[in-house]
């Protein structure tokens, strides 16, 4: 389970977390949704200790992430698969090295015949053929550097996946293929995932709930219909923009 309490972040004079409670239960899909600049990919990098909260606290498992020494906080991380927003693959190296590199345990790492197993086995979970290794990033589609890079992100065998705006840039059929491999990995891994994303129709696809962050604080969480429902003025400002003129439930 992953926790925030009461989580406050500034940066000089810019407030970018004012007092964030989220909790997300064990194997749910979490969609973060929230204006641009709101916060939500330093949320995610509070979770994996990148950065260090102001005030409030942050648990993973039990652990308050910023008392962790160097060495349980490599622990920690090694449960935790992180894909991030443009790919961030490493141009100079093949597919196969980019997803080498998310094995986390290193005598796995070491072990050739382990690491071949393992990123063809990554490559099929995520709908890629296995000459798919040999390539370059340079010569894949869009869509396809995000699926490499959910594949590293999940080479690891983590506990828990953060989907930085995994579907941004990618055309409807492409974010609709990956918000399908959210929801399949989910259930076939068994993961924990938070997936920050501008797509308010991705979102109600695969997530089990979904919060909103804007003006620093969690406005809102719920399932997709609990949230549709919502009378909060900043939800219904913002699903407005995707869904157009929306009727609520009373």
């Amino acid at each position: 389970m992953i926790e925030l309490r009461d989580v406050y972040k500034r940066f000089g004079t810019q407030v970018i977390l004012d007092g964030v409670n989220l909790t997300v239960n064990e194997g749910e899909t979490l969609a973060l949704l929230g204006p641009s600049g709101t916060g939500k990919s330093v949320l995610l990098k509070h979770i994996v200790g990148l950065i260090r909260p102001d005030r409030g606290q942050v648990i993973v498992d039990g652990k308050e992430v910023r008392k962790l020494n160097r060495h349980d906080l490599r622990d920690l991380r090694e449960t935790i698969g992180y894909v991030f927003q443009n790919g961030a693959l490493f141009d100079s190296q093949s597919v196969y090295e980019n997803i080498r590199l998310g094995i986390t345990d290193e005598a796995k790492y070491l072990d050739d015949d382990y690491c071949h197993e393992r990123v063809a086995r990554c490559l099929k979970m995520v709908n890629l053929s296995p000459e798919t290794a040999a390539k370059y990033p340079a010569q894949l589609s869009g869509g396809m550097r995000k699926r490499v890079g959910i594949s590293r992100a999940i080479a690891g065998t983590p506990k828990y996946l953060l989907y930085d705006e995994p579907t941004s840039g990618l055309d409807p059929v492409n974010s609709d293929i990956i918000d399908d491999l959210v929801k399949s990995l989910a259930d076939g891994l068994g993961v924990t995932s938070i997936m920050v994303t501008h797509d308010v129709k991705g979102a109600f696809r695969t997530a089990d709930r979904i919060a909103l962050l804007t003006g620093g604080k969690i406005v809102q969480i719920g399932t997709p219909k609990e949230f549709m429902a919502s009378t909060v003025p900043e939800v219904r400002e913002f699903l407005e923009r995707d869904f157009g003129n929306v009727t609520f439930a009373a």
